[in-house]
């Protein structure tokens, strides 16, 4: 088989692989890529349509524990090296219908990736990674805010590199806050201001922090808005961004000469 070029979606897992700010770009490419399995679909297989009720096989392989895996490839010259029969799907048809199962991406290749039940299942829910927990404050709260003495800076660099990928998002901040009625001891805080709906934003951040927060420790966001009292007061007011989104860049990024 003729060896091809690096696929988008091959290039994605690799930038993914080495940084987090990565990941969720990585996910969203994923999801809308096809990719090859081991099997067949009745008497066919190469590039197939799956249709409701469709009668397909596929290969299962075995971790050196025992565990069984799906094996999945980005491209041919990562999974076919005998005369094997192979399916092309989309991606998300493949964990839609193997929902339950532990798959493996490339798992031949140093930049492999595994999947877990769960964290298929919020892929496909379209929330990727770690499930983040809302808390609304009730009540008026006193809590004690602050810089961190150790700078997190992976997880800085790693944030500042997401945000940038959103246009809508102006300005980020770090504090260390300790709520006392809630937690026993302070952890890191981040700010977002941003315009328009920030949901994703909100989503992709968790996680890049999740995956590069000191020692696994949990991290909070919050949006920071203009004229609130409290915490978006503190980071406006007391604290430098660690991110801003400037306009001179963004003018570069239009007229194409780079990115903000």
């Amino acid at each position: 088989m003729d060896t091809q070029p690096e696929n988008l979606l091959e290039k994605s897992l690799k930038l993914a692989a080495d940084e987090p700010a990565h990941r969720p770009e990585f996910f969203n490419t994923l999801l809308n890529s096809n990719v090859y399995i081991l099997g067949t679909a009745g008497e066919a297989d190469g590039h197939v349509n799956l249709e409701a009720g469709s009668n397909i096989s596929i290969a299962h392989w075995q971790k050196p524990d025992g565990t069984p895996v799906i094996p999945f490839f980005s491209s041919l010259q990562q999974s076919i090296d005998s005369e094997q029969s192979y399916l092309e799907i989309p991606a998300r048809s493949l964990f839609e219908i193997t929902l339950g199962a532990l798959l493996c991406l490339n798992p031949k290749s140093p930049y492999g990736k595994e999947f877990f039940p769960q964290e298929v299942h919020n892929l496909l829910a379209d929330a990727v990674g770690q499930t983040a927990t809302q808390r609304t404050v009730e009540k008026e709260t006193n809590v004690l805010l602050g810089q961190p003495t150790e700078y997190p800076s992976q997880m800085i660099h790693s944030l500042a590199q997401l945000l940038a990928k959103h246009s809508n998002v102006k300005r980020a901040f770090l504090a260390l806050m300790h709520d006392t009625s809630v937690d026993e001891k302070p952890h890191l805080i981040v700010g977002i201001e941003a315009d328009g709906d920030i949901d994703r934003v909100m989503r992709e951040a968790g996680n890049v922090a999740g995956d590069t927060a000191p020692q696994g420790e949990p991290v909070d966001l919050c949006r920071v808005s203009q004229g609130e009292a409290g915490l978006s007061d503190y980071f406006l007011r007391e604290t430098t961004p660690f991110y801003e989104r400037k306009w001179g860049n963004k003018l570069r990024s239009f007229l194409g000469f780079g990115k903000a």
